[in-house]
C-alpha cells in the first residue's frame, strides 16, 4: 500500500525540524564577552547590538532613532563546517568607514557590501555589512575589532568629520597620461587636463548575450589634479573571488572604498563593483591601482 502523501509530507516535515532542533546555539555569554556587546538569541542564532546614539542624526529634517535603522547588529550561527558563521551589518559615518573596513579585513571577517540607507541624512551614514566563518575567538574578535575601530574614531572627534582632511586640489586640471599610462598598460582617455583608465570584461547575461567594457562591465579610474597632487575616482568590477583581496590591497594603500553593491541580475560570472577615492601623486595613485588590478583574473 503507498503510503498517503500527507503522512508523507509530514514526515519530512517532522524530519526537517527535528534537524533544526539539533543545531546548537551559540554560546551567548561567549559571544557577549568577546565582541564586548550585549545580545540575545534570535531563533537559532545569537545576535549581539549596539544602537548608534552617540551622533544625533536627522533625516529630511526629523531626529532618526536607532530603533529605525540606526543600530548595528551582528548575529552568530552554528556552522557544520567551520564552527559558526557570522553576518552583520554596522552603522558608520563617513569617516569611520576606512577604520572598520581595515579592522574587518585585519581579523578574519569579509565586507561584503557598502551603501547607503537615506537621503538627506544628516550627517550621512553609511551601511557596511560582514560576513564569516571560523570559531568564535576568530569572528567575534573580528567583529570587537571593528567596533573599537569605528569608536577610537569618535573618541578622538565626537562630531563627524566633512572632509578627508587633505589639502585642496588645484584649481585646474593637469595630468600626464603617459607615466600613468606605463604603470597601467592601457591607453588613456584624456579631456581638460583629466586621464580615464577603462579595462574592461565579458560577462555571460542570461539572456545569452555577453556584455562587456560597453555595457558597463569595467573597471574604471579618473585622475585629476596636478601629477604631484591628484586625485583619483573610479569602479572595480570584480568577481565574487576577487572582491576581498581587491578590498585589502586598495584598503592597505590608503585608497578609500566609497560603495560596494551589485550593478546587473542575471549575469555569469557574478559582478560587484566597488567604488573608491582616492589622493596622493598620480604615479603613486596608478600603482596601488595596479596592485589591485593584478590581483584580478582579467
Amino acid at each position: 500500500m503507498k503510503p498517503h502523501f500527507l503522512s508523507v509530507v509530514c514526515l519530512a516535515g517532522g524530519f526537517f525540524l527535528t534537524a533544526q532542533a539539533q543545531a546548537a546555539l551559540p554560546n551567548g555569554a561567549q559571544l557577549e564577552q568577546l565582541t564586548g556587546l550585549k545580545g540575545a538569541a534570535a531563533g537559532l542564532a545569537f545576535k549581539v547590538t549596539l544602537p548608534r546614539t552617540e551622533v544625533p542624526v536627522m533625516v529630511d529634517g526629523r531626529a532618526l532613532p536607532p530603533f529605525m535603522g540606526l543600530t548595528s547588529w551582528a548575529a552568530f550561527a552554528e556552522d557544520k563546517v567551520a564552527g559558526l558563521m557570522v553576518m552583520g551589518d554596522f552603522v558608520l559615518f563617513q569617516d569611520e568607514v576606512a577604520p572598520a573596513m581595515r579592522a574587518a579585513l585585519a581579523n578574519g571577517l569579509e565586507v561584503t557590501a557598502l551603501h547607503n540607507h537615506f537621503f538627506y541624512d544628516d550627517p550621512h551614514v553609511y551601511f557596511m555589512h560582514i560576513g564569516g566563518e571560523g570559531d568564535a575567538a576568530k569572528l567575534a574578535g573580528g567583529v570587537r575589532a571593528l567596533v573599537d575601530a569605528f569608536k577610537a574614531v569618535r573618541a578622538a572627534a565626537p562630531v563627524p568629520a566633512k572632509s578627508f582632511g587633505v589639502p585642496p586640489l588645484p584649481a585646474d586640471n593637469n595630468i600626464t597620461a603617459a607615466p600613468i599610462e606605463k604603470i597601467l598598460g592601457v591607453k588613456l582617455q584624456v579631456n581638460s587636463g583629466m586621464a580615464k583608465a577603462v579595462i574592461g570584461r565579458t560577462v555571460l547575461m542570461d539572456c545569452g548575450c555577453e556584455a562587456g567594457a560597453d555595457m558597463g562591465v569595467n573597471t574604471w579610474a579618473v585622475f585629476a589634479g596636478s601629477d604631484d597632487n591628484a586625485v583619483v575616482d573610479g569602479d572595480f568590477a570584480v568577481a565574487e573571488g576577487e572582491l576581498q583581496p581587491v578590498l585589502k590591497s586598495l584598503t592597505g594603500s590608503g585608497i578609500n572604498v566609497v560603495a560596494i553593491h551589485s550593478h546587473m541580475m542575471g549575469e555569469t560570472p557574478r559582478i560587484l563593483f566597488l567604488h573608491y577615492w582616492g589622493r596622493g601623486p598620480a604615479a603613486t595613485l596608478a600603482t596601488n591601482l595596479k596592485a589591485a588590478l593584478s590581483l584580478q583574473k582579467l
